[in-house]
């Protein structure tokens, strides 16, 4: 699947996109923290909102597939 990270994720992780594979959100978040420990906390469900084929997802249970991608995005405040 192809894996996209935003704004000040892309800053802080260097990267802007990676293909990897994963059954759930939470085991792709588990995988992210792996490939960077030192911005686990950035990674987290706390800091971290998901996207998945840019419908925005709050289930880290929900099913992946290879054919999704999954965007990770800081939260963002409105005005």
């Amino acid at each position: 699947m192809k894996v996209l990270f935003f704004a000040a994720l892309r800053e802080q992780l260097q990267c802007d996109a990676l293909e990897l594979q994963a059954t759930t959100v939470a085991a792709l978040r588990q995988q992210l923290r792996q490939r960077w420990p030192q911005h686990a906390d950035l990674l987290s469900a706390e800091q971290a909102l998901v996207a998945i084929n840019q419908v925005l997802n709050h289930d880290e249970q929900q099913s992946l597939n290879d054919a999704d991608e999954v965007a990770f995005f800081p939260p963002m405040t409105g005005g």
